[in-house]
């Protein structure tokens, strides 16, 4: 069996992630920054990229709903504010409340099924005390943590331009 290019996957987040990429609130995270100087938008498209990746990598599509994990890890951080932007000190737990913020905005615009709501709301274990229940949750909270990694690590961050709102 061959393994997906990368311009493979990338046409298979567009394709099975069209109605979550076109809705016009996935328009507020092209101008807000996620890590160093990549937006929420880009981060979720890297880690659906990345999630199809290990997933094809792994031979685990028998076991892996694909429109699932690539509509989850697009999700996962649906958010949809700057967690930079001072607040008063709401955002000062982020890391361990975002992923239920993400999950009552997305469902709020979108119809979800068990496995994306699963894997948006537990994508940030360990930090949220439950593991995700289903594979493709596994494969956005591990993609998610190592697009994290790079973006934050990535000498890049330091060339962050003005907003782009």
């Amino acid at each position: 069996m061959r393994l997906l290019t990368r311009v493979e996957i990338q046409r298979l987040v567009a394709e099975h992630g069209r109605e979550v990429l076109e809705h016009e609130h996935m328009q507020i995270e092209r101008g807000c920054y996620q890590h160093g100087n990549v937006t929420t938008y880009a981060h979720s498209i890297r880690v659906a990229c990345l999630a199809v990746w290990m997933a094809d990598r792994a031979r685990l599509w028998r076991r892996v709903d694909l429109k699932s994990l690539i509509r989850a890890a697009l999700l996962h951080d649906y958010f949809l504010y700057d967690w930079h932007d001072w607040d008063d000190g709401t955002h000062r737990w982020h890391g361990f409340t975002h992923g239920g913020a993400a999950l009552a905005n997305a469902h709020s615009d979108f119809e979800l099924n068990e496995i994306e709501r699963d894997s948006i709301a537990r994508h940030m274990f360990p930090l949220t005390p439950m593991p995700p229940r289903y594979i493709e949750g596994y494969l956005v909270t591990l993609a998610d943590k190592l697009s994290a990694t790079k973006e934050t690590l990535s000498l890049d961050r330091f060339n962050k331009p003005s907003r782009p709102r």
